[in-house]
C-alpha cells in the first residue's frame, strides 16, 4: 500500500497574485480607461478633483459648466418636458401609446409583407371603422394642438368652422317626448 505523502502548496506571493488578477481583468481595464478618457473629456474628473479637495473652486468650475447656452437651454426643456408630463392624464397616454404599438407592429407588418397602397386602396380604407377611429384621434390631436397653439399667441376668436362636431353622436330623445311618425319613402 502506497504510503500518503503530506504536501502542503505554498501561498503565492503578491506579485503573483497580482499578475493573476491582472490577467483576468485586462477587458475591464481597458472598458475603465476608456470610461475615465471620456469622465476627464467632459470635465467631469476635474469637478470631482475639487469635491475632493474640499470644494476650493468647485463652485466656478460648476458656474463654468452649467454656464454654457446648450446647458442652461437644455434644463429648461427638461423642466419643462416635466411639467408637461405631470399634467398628461395617465390613462389617456396608457390608452394612446398601447394604440401607438399596435399601429407600429400593423405597420411593421405591412413593410414586411412589402404592401403598397394605391388610391383605390385608400378609399377602401376610408370605410374602414378602424382607420376612421384613428383618423378621428389624430384630428382630434390636431384640433387640441392648434386650440392651444392659437391661445398660447392670444387669438381666442372662433370661426364658423371650428364648431365641434361628431357625424356619430345621436340626439337622445326625453323620455316622455312622442316619437315622430317615419317619413313615408316615395318611389
Amino acid at each position: 500500500m502506497a504510503k500518503h505523502i503530506p504536501y502542503t502548496p505554498t501561498p503565492k506571493t503578491p506579485q503573483e497574485k497580482y499578475s493573476d488578477a491582472e490577467f483576468e481583468s485586462a477587458e475591464a481595464r481597458t472598458e475603465s480607461l476608456a470610461l475615465l478618457r471620456e469622465l476627464h473629456e467632459a470635465g467631469v474628473l476635474d469637478v470631482l478633483i475639487k469635491l475632493v479637495k474640499g470644494g476650493e473652486g468647485l463652485t466656478s468650475t460648476l458656474l463654468d459648466t452649467l454656464s454654457g447656452p446648450n446647458t442652461l437651454s437644455g434644463l429648461r426643456n427638461i423642466v419643462e418636458l416635466g411639467r408637461t408630463l405631470g399634467t398628461l392624464d395617465s390613462q389617456a397616454v396608457g390608452q394612446l401609446g398601447a394604440a401607438v404599438d399596435a399601429g407600429v407592429r400593423e405597420g411593421a407588418r405591412s413593410v414586411a409583407q412589402a404592401k403598397g397602397v394605391g388610391l383605390t386602396d385608400v378609399l377602401k380604407l376610408l370605410k374602414d371603422k378602424d382607420v376612421q377611429v384613428a383618423l378621428g384621434a389624430v384630428f382630434g390631436l390636431l384640433k387640441g394642438l392648434g386650440h392651444s397653439l392659437r391661445e398660447a399667441r392670444g387669438d381666442t376668436t372662433n370661426t364658423p368652422n371650428q364648431g365641434e362636431f361628431d357625424r356619430h353622436d345621436q340626439i337622445q330623445p326625453t323620455p316622455n317626448t312622442p316619437k315622430r311618425p317615419a317619413r313615408p319613402v316615395r318611389s
